[in-house]
């Protein structure tokens, strides 16, 4: 497909694809970016008058070389298809600017990844939180997670010896502080079975011992929890990374056939209850990390990894947006559009969206530029972001949203913790009509 627009010939969809997307170090580090701002927007232009239907009649990846575009193009819903397969992508975000939720929502079946990562490239930051605001996906454990004017956090208590005071200690604190109603997640150190079957021992006693209306899950590879599961370990959660194309899935040590194993062990295994089974953490860049982009730009990647957490229903997803580094997002402009674009795609597609609002110390990037991405999200009505002791990861070395960002952003926004989690914080003194008392903090409280 040869595609034109404002001058400018593009050889392929992938190329106009790459070409339309918002500067990203990354997509410069793989030769793929657009030369200058005039061959961007008519990449854009091009892009906007190309017709869905495209993306089913010539995938970006064959799928006779990836087993992801197989399994996108078997899943999609041939009715909901029909309806918009003759929009270009440009009428695409005309409908989604316009149309209310209930509208919007019955599109997801007939929805490719590649699709929401096109037309994620004509919207400005303002249209991605409109659009995705209209999004709302909401899950369920014990906590009820994505409704409107709620937020939710990760407590993320990592410990860099893997010690389970130090684990439990950090817990705590976030609890007390209004944390943790979306998940208590710990990546562990150590890859074994047995540090993963003494994490989710501790934790999971703490959850039952407090009562605490939440989830438990330790973030080892997939094939250590399955090990795990069949030792006994108390999991709630399976979690896993996520790459956009089989290659990538491949340098992660999984691919479709895992992880439908590994889907069927926590539905047969887990202490959860309820359809959604799974967390699944996803960044762009992680594709050309290990040389397995295939040539396509890392939002359209970053996309299609959305498409495989929808084939297994989760209760989380997570965009790690400025973990990987400045060699994929440069600095703090491309991390905040980067944070709104995986959001906005995520919720398009119909997964429960949150997103680690982080970056390393390596970048071009501080607290102020964290905050101000953290107050946009959850404007667009971001399900859940982390919580951290300080903001300040002592295991993983990097800066992410803290125990008190939490309490600011429902404060500021007029956000509560998912219902059940709010009703559990109220009976200890801890929480008044959805905000922190002067308790608050006193881990005391909750022993």
């Amino acid at each position: 497909m040869v595609l034109r627009g404002q001058g400018r010939t593009f050889a392929s969809l992938a190329e106009a694809m790459a070409k339309a997307n918002e500067p990203k170090s990354g997509d410069e580090l793989a030769g793929l970016a657009a030369a200058d701002g005039a061959e961007r927007v008519a990449a854009k232009a091009a892009l906007a008058d190309v017709a869905l239907r495209a993306f089913v009649e010539e995938p970006l990846l064959p799928p006779e070389d990836d087993e992801l575009t197989r399994a996108f193009l078997s899943e999609l819903d041939g009715a909901a298809y029909g309806r918009l397969a003759g929009w270009t992508v440009g009428e695409l975000r005309e409908h989604l600017l316009a149309e209310p939720p209930e509208t919007l929502a019955a599109l997801r079946p007939g929805l490719l990844p590649e699709m929401a990562a096109a037309v994620a490239k004509l919207m400005s930051n303002l249209d991605l939180m409109l659009a995705a605001q209209k999004l709302p996906v909401v899950v369920a454990g014990r906590t009820t997670l994505g409704e409107l004017g709620r937020l939710a956090t990760r407590v993320q208590p990592n410990h860099p010896r893997d010690g389970v005071d130090g684990v439990l200690a950090s817990t705590l604190e976030g609890l007390a502080y209004g944390c943790g109603d979306a998940v208590i997640g710990i990546n562990p150190v150590d890859d074994r079975v047995e540090v993963v079957r003494r994490l989710a021992d501790a934790l999971a006693e703490l959850r039952e011992r407090l009562a605490v209306p939440t989830q438990i899950s330790v973030l080892a590879h997939a094939t250590t929890q399955m090990r795990a599961l069949e030792d006994g370990a108390p999991l709630d959660l399976l979690f896993q990374s996520v790459a956009g194309t089989a290659a990538g899935n491949r340098a992660f040590g999984v691919d479709l056939a895992l992880l439908d194993d590994a889907d069927a062990m926590i539905r047969a295994r887990g202490r959860l209850d309820g359809p959604a089974r799974w967390y699944f953490e996803t960044g762009q860049g992680s594709e050309l990390s290990s040389t397995a982009h295939a040539g396509l730009d890392q939002l359209t990647l970053e996309a299609r990894c959305y498409g495989v957490a929808r084939r297994y229903r989760p209760l989380l997803v997570n965009s790690v947006v400025g973990f990987i580094g400045p060699e994929y997002l440069w600095d703090a402009r491309q991390v905040i559009r980067a944070g709104l674009e995986d959001h906005f795609m995520g919720k398009l597609i119909g997964v429960p969206m949150g997103v680690d609002v982080c970056y390393t110390n390596h970048m071009a990037a501080d607290q102020n530029d964290l905050e101000n991405l953290a107050v946009l999200l959850v404007a667009a009505g971001c399900n859940y972001l982390m919580a951290v002791p300080m903001g300040d990861d002592c295991m993983l070395s990097y800066q992410t949203s803290s125990f008190h960002d939490a309490a600011a952003l429902r404060e500021l926004l007029g956000r509560r913790p998912a219902p059940e989690f709010e009703a559990w914080l109220e009976a200890r003194g801890l929480m008044e009509h959805g905000r922190l008392t002067a308790r608050a903090g006193n881990a005391e409280a909750l022993l």
